[in-house]
């Protein structure tokens, strides 16, 4: 190893490491009346604190700070403004039955967010050490997290690059914060089945590039396409890919579909591989490990594979098509009834009377009794405050 390499070595094993235990609290003195559960808009109501946690190239990790929530003040040439250094990440926190507040699965949220950053060249972190962190912020602010099922708080850590000036680098500076919100359902229609317009005019995200990284330069992108669709009378896009047209996600979620094999009956409940291109959705990941543990083996198959839009449509004809949904934090589940594609649209069934299939509603209710308390699975649920 060269000297410049020992000693980038050595500085990167002397910065400070992000530490919980030095978090240090500034209380809001104007705490806020929390709001009716039926006036909450998703994202829009904010509690009265936020954790934010500075880093530095020369120091590493400031202490923790739990401050008023409020505007940040940067320099306008922020390489976070010009670069797009920023990535970020949604988890929330449910209050079960017993007045304690549980995060679902925050784990995996941290790792995910620790690979984004690699990939972006900002600083990683403990994670352990942020989830104790949240949920001393989540304590703080217990009082804001709403009640009654299909409510919680929704959390998002964010991690951007403040380093002033111009020219593209690996940023010196950062600032890592989470702010939370208590919100009620994704949709305000409530449960009730979408139809998505198949897109193969843009592309979500391709090999070798970042589709699995949650950075926000995914996501403004994908707006135009979404209204695109909405002019034609879909709610959202589903993502196709190269000339196979395989299907990748819907929207910003990772997407299911559940097909029937007409000569053995047997179902298989199949979604795309983890193949770089797409997300790596907690929601997802539950998904396929309840549905492997629950589901009959003998009557079902668990399937992370690639499949195409000629495949939905050429199954829904044979009768082969039983439905479909997409996954992700923000919504949970949410069924799916029709697709668009080359002037007709692909009818996916529904339960006779109902805005969802059987497996929809299955899986929703398999992981909403876990996110709630009202069943425990492997620590999937952590109580992070008590309000009994």
């Amino acid at each position: 190893m060269s000297s410049s390499a020992l000693h980038t070595s050595s500085k990167a094993a002397n910065l400070a490491k992000l530490d919980a235990s030095k978090l240090k609290v500034t209380k809001n003195p104007n705490p806020k009346t929390p709001l009716p559960n039926d006036k909450l808009v998703f994202g829009q109501t904010f509690t009265d604190h936020m954790l934010t946690v500075k880093w530095n190239n020369e120091k590493g990790w400031d202490a923790p700070e739990i401050v008023p929530y409020g505007p940040f003040q940067m320099d306008p040439s922020s390489c976070v403004f010009h670069y797009a250094f920023e990535l970020f990440e949604g988890l929330k926190a449910y209050r079960d039955s017993n007045d304690q507040i549980r995060m679902f699965r925050p784990d995996k949220n941290m790792v995910r967010m620790n690979k984004s950053a690699d990939r972006i060249v900002l600083p990683t972190f403990d994670s352990e050490e942020l989830i104790k962190a949240i949920g001393e912020l989540i304590k703080i602010d217990k009082h804001l997290v709403p009640k009654d099922k299909g409510y919680s708080l929704y959390i998002r850590p964010t991690l951007i690059g403040t380093t002033a000036g111009l020219g593209v680098g690996i940023p010196s500076d950062a600032l890592l914060f989470v702010i939370t919100s208590p919100v009620g359902p994704y949709y305000s229609t409530g449960f009730k089945a979408v139809k998505l317009e198949a897109t193969d005019y843009a592309v979500r995200a391709w090999p070798g590039g970042v589709g699995d990284k949650k950075l926000g330069a995914n996501y403004a992108p994908c707006i135009k396409p979404q209204l695109e669709a909405a002019s034609r009378g879909y709610q959202q896009n589903l993502w196709l890919f190269g000339e196979e047209k395989y299907v990748t996600e819907v929207g910003t979620m990772n997407v299911f579909f559940v097909f029937k094999d007409s000569t053995t009956g047997k179902k298989e409940l199949v979604t795309a591989p983890l193949d770089g291109t797409i997300l790596e959705g907690v929601t997802r990941d539950s998904i396929l490990e309840l549905a492997r543990e629950r589901l009959d083996p003998n009557e079902w198959a668990v399937s992370e594979r690639y499949y195409s839009i000629y495949e939905i449509r050429d199954r829904a004809a044979k009768g082969e098509l039983v439905e479909a949904f997409g996954s992700g934090t923000a919504a949970v589940v949410s069924p799916i009834k029709a697709i668009g594609f080359e002037g007709e649209d692909i009818q996916v069934p529904l339960l006779p009377g109902e805005q969802f299939g059987q497996l929809t509603n299955d899986v929703a209710q398999w992981i909403a009794k876990i996110q709630y308390g009202d069943e425990e699975y492997k620590n999937w649920s952590r109580v992070v405050a008590d309000l009994s």
